[in-house]
Formats: structure tokens, sequence, C-alpha cells
């Protein structure tokens, strides 16, 4: 299962994985688009929730589950900048709360739905995407590097909790990967978060395809509460 599965990273590696043959559900808000994705994929079935509302992707979870009778694979990938080239005291706290609840909180709604379902099953692969902007910070986007920082934070706890149960919790840190996410955002803001990167250029969907396949596949099977980088050499640890 992937949130916000019917654009950005979450449908390109949905589609990465529909090609290796894998049953992907993609979890997205509005319900047509999301099964219009789906259809583009090979086996794959499109779903609708809310992921900051328990009641809502708890709804899509028994959808799931009544369809296929198990979850091995829960990627948190639903996300959003909020307001940016804001300073702090600038950003209306309505988009600071609404950053963090899609986020953080989603990742928190869902776990909790989805943790149990792994542990009777004796297995289970989480991997948030949070951001490298959630190790740094970056200037004006202070809710979004403030909520992947808390992505990064829930991870390691996470991954402590249930690391002796056949349960792996990861995080990915992505530096700028060109997504619909980022056309909403100023040129300006895109130029500072990508001349911070070593190599000069942004990630593409593809890299993040093929790292996020090696966390959440059995192959990643003695690393958790850790975050991955993919970052261009701009992190510095």
């Amino acid at each position: 299962m992937i949130t916000g599965g019917a654009g950005g990273l979450g449908y390109a590696l949905g589609a990465h994985l529909g090609g290796l043959g894998v049953r992907v559900a993609l979890l997205d808000l509005e319900a047509g688009s999301t099964k219009e994705k789906a259809a583009t994929i090979p086996g794959a079935i499109g779903v609708a929730g809310d992921v900051t509302d328990h009641e809502s992707s708890a709804r899509a979870v028994r959808e799931v589950m009544e369809r296929w009778g198990r979850i091995d694979v829960l990627v948190n990938a639903a996300g959003i900048t909020g307001k940016t080239a804001l300073k702090s005291h600038e950003v209306p706290l309505a988009d600071f709360d609404r950053v963090m609840a899609v986020n953080v909180r989603s990742c928190m709604v869902t776990t909790r739905l989805i943790l149990p379902i792994m542990l009777e099953q004796k297995y289970g692969r989480v991997l948030h995407v949070a951001s490298i902007a959630g190790k740094e910070g970056n200037a004006g986007m202070v809710a979004y590097s403030a909520s992947k920082a808390a992505v990064i934070g829930l991870t390691k706890s996470q991954g402590k909790e249930y690391s002796e149960t056949g349960i792996t919790i990861n995080a990915i840190a992505p530096a700028v990967i060109l997504t619909e996410m980022h056309d909403t955002m100023p040129a300006a803001q895109i130029s500072y978060m990508t001349s911070k990167i070593p190599m000069a250029r942004c990630g593409t969907r593809q890299e993040f395809a093929d790292m996020a396949t090696f966390i959440i596949s059995p192959a990643c099977s003695f690393t958790t509460g850790f975050t991955f980088d993919l970052s261009g050499g701009r992190a510095t640890y």
C-alpha cells in the first residue's frame, strides 16, 4: 500500500513495483484519479482515503485486506510542501498545521492501522518518505522541514519498537526530485534547494524507485530505524 499513490514519488514507485509483478494498492484522496492511475499499473488497485483521518484510512485498509488478505509493505509517500518562500513569522498557522497533518500525522495514522496486521503476519516493511530538509532545514520551508524532521524521529522510534518482530521501519530522505509537488513552488525556491546538491542536479523518480524498492524488499533485513539518503551528496550525516 502506497499513500499519495496517485502522483509524484508514490505513483513512480507504484509503477515500478507493478512492473516487477508486485500487487500494489495506491491510496490517495480523490477516488476517480486514484483509480485511473491504478489502471495504468498491472494488477494495481486504487483506493480513496484521507490519510490524516483515522476512519477514512481504516476503510481503505479494510478494502485492501478484503481484496488480498494481507499487507506486506506500507509506503507513506503522501506529502505537501505548504506555503514556501516565507519566513516563519509570515507562515499562516493553519498552513503549518495542515503540512504537519499530511506529512506526519498520516504516518502515525497508517502505521497504527497496518502494524497490527504485520505483527500477525510476523513480517512487514514500512517506508516513510522524509526529506533532506528534515535533516538540514530549508529556509523558506519551515513547516515542511519541521514535518520531515518529525518523520525521521518517528522512524527511529518505530524501528526500535518493532525490531524483533520481523518488521523493519525505515525512511528515505531525498533531495530535490522534481514531481508535481514542486510545480507549485517558486523557481527561486527550487534553485536554492538544487544549489546545495554537490552533484549539481536533481534526482530522478527512477533513482527514488530503485532505492525504495531495495528498502522494502526482503533483502533489506538487518536495517531498521534508519534514514537512507538520496541527496546527490548533500547529506553530511
